[in-house]
């Protein structure tokens, strides 16, 4: 198969960086019952994560051609894998934000270098929508890992077990490190510019487009919407449906099974349907969840919780949103990246994943917010504003996939052609 050990890489890193992202809900809660802080402290973990992200993916995408995918990628394991060390030895507040800013500075680069190389080695857009789709599904699968391993940890007896974790997720990097070290990765590129100044100029260009507008907004609003709550419903377990603190873990893994299947599901019926109605469709169904599902949270009582049976219907029933949300990020991504050129694929990754860790964080702290202020039980009603926003924007993007495909592809698209 073509580039086949690129891609088993690709795979494995977004596996174990899915396990050590997305581990801030069992984190914002450990932080509160462990550690003692309030929701609002607590949420500031999604910030020292995500603005990591953030500010290392806006420099690290005009330069990351030049130092070389494989090597970027290197470099972050190793950071992330001392991250994981600290947070085992440290055992605190302040070590598990020094861990989230190591992950993000290190998923920073390897989100960057996934997205560009998808691009190296796809050969049209399809492709390129399906095997985005398909790693992003792959990505929820190690978040799904992720909640069903760290209640394992847990132990009545020894307050700490849970850090164990630390252990096997420093074993799983050196593993992701030695496999990437020893992958085959001959593949040509070119960069957009002659100097690292000059690549960094050509980055802030691409902001100028109108698509890349169009995108943050989307990107902004739909991170917004799946990390407040995927970040909370761990919380929102224990708190609103009065689940054991390792049982309210665990059954949070149904949010991200049903992203994973919805991502599968959605990378093989993309290549028979547009992908704006699988959009459109998705964001209806998502509403469709919290206006009907949530207001069965009011009138819960909390009762003795001993197995599954004794777990209210709506712990079950209300992660499936993810199964509607699942597709929106990576096909919106996937519409952007195969509307610019490949020369541009690593600084565009970069402003996408900007864009997203923004919203990401602001998501999470909005959420803390509303837990804290207004109770867990409304708090994912905010959920409804980013999705109407959502479909305002995918009214664009089709506008603008019908009527302007060349202009799209070359920046030269006008604002008034978008509101035309």
């Amino acid at each position: 198969m073509k580039n086949r050990s690129i891609k088993v890489s690709l795979y494995l890193n977004y596996f174990v960086f899915a396990i050590l992202l997305n581990s801030v809900g069992i984190l914002i809660q450990k932080s509160i019952n462990t550690y003692h802080v309030d929701e609002i402290r607590a949420s500031s973990l999604e910030a020292f994560k995500d603005l990591s992200i953030a500010v290392v993916s806006f420099v690290v995408g005009s330069f990351l051609p030049r130092l070389g995918f494989k090597r970027g990628m290197l470099i972050a394991l190793a950071l992330v894998f001392f991250g994981c060390l600290g947070m085992y030895l440290g055992n605190s507040f302040t070590s598990v934000r020094i861990l989230f800013a190591c992950v993000g500075i290190s998923f920073a680069v390897i989100k960057v270098s996934v997205y560009s190389m998808i691009g190296l080695i796809t050969s049209n857009d399809r492709e390129h929508k399906s095997v985005l789709s398909s790693i992003e599904s792959f990505f929820m699968v190690g978040i799904a890992t992720g909640f069903v391993i760290f209640p394992l940890f847990y132990s009545t007896v020894d307050p700490n077990a849970w850090l164990r974790i630390y252990l096997l997720l420093a074993i799983l990097v050196a593993i992701s490190f030695t496999i990437l070290l020893f992958a085959d990765f001959n593949i040509k590129y070119e960069v957009p510019g002659v100097s690292i100044k000059k690549d960094f100029v050509e980055m802030i260009k691409l902001m100028k487009r109108p698509l890349v507008f169009l995108f943050a907004v989307a990107a902004f609003m739909y991170v917004m919407t799946e990390q407040g709550i995927m970040s909370w419903l761990p919380t929102f377990n224990e708190k609103v449906l009065h689940l054991p603190e390792k049982m309210s873990v665990s059954m949070a893994v149904i949010l991200m099974l049903s992203i994973a299947l919805g991502r599968y599901i959605s990378s093989m019926l993309v290549k028979k349907v547009l992908w704006i109605t699988i959009l459109a469709v998705c964001l209806l169904g998502a509403a469709a969840m919290v206006i009907f599902i949530l207001p069965q949270t009011q009138h819960l009582q909390a009762g003795t919780i001993n197995s599954l049976k004794d777990v209210p219907v709506i712990a079950f029933v209300f992660p499936l949103i993810g199964f509607f949300l699942a597709p929106i990020y990576p096909l919106i991504n996937s519409f952007v990246l195969s509307a610019t050129e490949k020369m541009f694929h690593s600084p565009m990754a970069s402003l996408l994943t900007f864009f997203s860790a923004i919203g990401g964080t602001l998501g999470s702290r909005l959420v803390g917010y509303l837990f804290k202020h207004i109770g867990g039980g409304s708090a994912f009603y905010f959920s409804l504003i980013p999705m109407a926003v959502l479909m305002i924007c995918l009214f664009f993007f089709n506008r603008l996939q019908k009527r302007t495909p060349d202009k799209i592809a070359t920046g030269t698209l006008s604002v008034n052609e978008i509101t035309a």
